[in-house]
């Protein structure tokens, strides 16, 4: 092993074609991206070169703060639910269900391999308000309370959008953290179990410090996708009602697609991946700064 890689043309064959992949559909993108940022038009109309002036007017644009500042909301709600239920369920499997958990895990991860149009047509129907009421506003009549038009309002569409998403995602981020806690030693929790650690205290200083490399990299994952959310929400609510559910993934594809403005599209590209960039920079640089102070 030492011998292949002390070789740097084994280490340029093992490498090459992995770099290439990435260089080509990562690095170029990015650099092309940021090219077109610097220009307005389309390939119809045609490019003028116009500088920073996509930059200026998405720092001036009111739609583009709505847009951003809806995803930075549903990406901290999303990410907090996920985490906490995902652990939830991560702990029910290990220390409650133990070895009769794997009915229970496949049943909660098989939404995720649904497609998105499916489960967005099923929950469009479960909060349905007319012409026929879903399941939610039938129970709320058989309790005597008003039915709710949830797609109508934008924190009634807010609300249904996170469920779905939870419902739809929940099982990935159960089985992940499962896979982290079932690699925490037998012997190392039969120990602290002896020394008087149970409940609550078992989980905090034992379990919850042992599993944080896994959670730490499924809120990295989850705060990422939720940052970059789009085909749930174009198949729920299409942005609306007006754009009180446009995230800036969907402002990017309308910008690009439906009004052919590559450049400012394309500017909106640059914003998100730097806001992933930055939101995963700074939840490194705080668990880091948490394990030294530990």
């Amino acid at each position: 092993m030492n011998s292949v890689l002390g070789n740097k043309k084994a280490i340029v064959v093992l490498l090459g074609p992995a770099l290439l992949v990435f260089v080509g559909v990562m690095v170029i993108p990015v650099v092309w991206s940021f090219a077109y940022s610097l220009y307005t038009g389309n390939v119809i109309r045609g490019f003028t070169f116009v500088g920073f002036d996509n930059f200026v007017r998405l720092f001036n644009d009111d739609e583009a703060h709505e847009a951003f500042f809806f995803t930075l909301k549903y990406s901290v709600v999303v990410t907090a639910a996920q985490i906490v239920l995902g652990y939830a369920l991560a702990l029910l499997y290990v220390f409650v269900l133990k070895k009769s958990s794997t009915f229970v895990r496949t049943m909660v991860f098989f939404p995720v391999v649904l497609p998105t149009v499916a489960v967005s047509l099923l929950f469009s129907r479960f909060f349905q308000f007319a012409p026929q009421e879903g399941p939610i506003n039938s129970l709320l009549k058989f309790l005597g309370a008003d039915t709710i038009d949830f797609m109508a309002t934008g924190p009634g569409s807010f609300l249904v959008l996170v469920l779905m998403d939870l419902w739809r995602s929940q099982g990935f981020y159960a089985v992940l953290l499962y896979a982290g806690l079932i690699d925490i030693p037998d012997e190392i929790l039969d120990s602290a179990r002896v020394d008087g650690a149970k409940g609550g205290k078992l989980l905090r200083h034992i379990i919850l410090p042992m599993s944080l490399p896994v959670l730490l990299s499924s809120v990295v994952f989850s705060f990422n996708s939720s940052l970059k959310v789009f085909d749930s929400v174009l198949a729920l609510t299409r942005g609306g009602p007006g754009n009180d559910t446009t995230p800036l993934n969907l402002f990017m594809y309308k910008t690009s697609f439906l009004y052919s403005d590559y450049g400012y599209g394309s500017t909106i590209a640059i914003l998100i991946t730097v806001l992933c960039l930055v939101v995963t920079l700074f939840i490194f640089r705080s668990s880091r700064r948490d394990l030294t102070k530990d």
